[in-house]
């Protein structure tokens, strides 16, 4: 996947200007596509110039005027193409699962801390998810396709962040035993 495909799903949605996509990323995508600021922002006229999006001039007071991205029929098109191509898994590169690995050779002590902290990561990420699932899925999953797409987006954040706190008290309990 690249960034430019998770832009248009996101402009898909609804139009943003630069500023409110790179907020609804921190806020959504974000959590499963990964990109920065700076990058989105470099992004933006490579999208306009391909015609994938438009871009329309908003005036705001005491403001310079911002610029306001809606994806174009030839974004849909590039977009729709794009969701009828197969992806693969993607490649698993953990760099804990090395250092456990590592571990085993140079001592377990050194390994500890880097899992509690793991576990702590995901932990939080949990919660946030389970939030998120309060607020906007308390009725279930919805009785559409769109709200039960973005369910199961998040069904999979849940899930993730869930094995991987299991894992890391796992990990802990055995390595502490031992």
């Amino acid at each position: 996947m690249s960034l430019k495909h998770a832009m248009l799903v996101s402009l898909a949605e609804r139009p943003a200007s630069g500023y409110d996509l790179v907020r609804r990323f921190d806020r959504s995508v974000g959590y499963f596509w990964r990109a920065s600021h700076q990058q989105i922002y470099r992004e933006l006229p490579k999208l306009e110039a391909a015609e994938w999006v438009s871009a329309e001039a908003v005036a705001q007071t005491g403001k310079p005027d911002k610029r306001v991205y809606a994806i174009t029929t030839q974004g849909r098109d590039a977009l729709e193409a794009w969701l009828a191509r197969p992806v693969g898994p993607e490649p698993v590169r953990e760099s804990l699962m090395v250092k456990v690995r590592g571990a085993a050779l140079l001592g377990v002590d050194s390994v500890l801390d880097e899992i509690r902290r793991h576990r702590q990561v995901h932990a939080d990420k949990l919660s946030l998810f389970r939030k998120i699932e309060q607020e906007d899925f308390a009725q279930g999953p919805g009785d559409n396709r769109k709200t039960r797409c973005r369910y199961l987006a998040l069904r999979s954040g849940l899930l993730y962040h869930e094995s991987w706190v299991t894992w890391c008290d796992e990990a802990l309990a055995l390595l502490m035993e031992a």
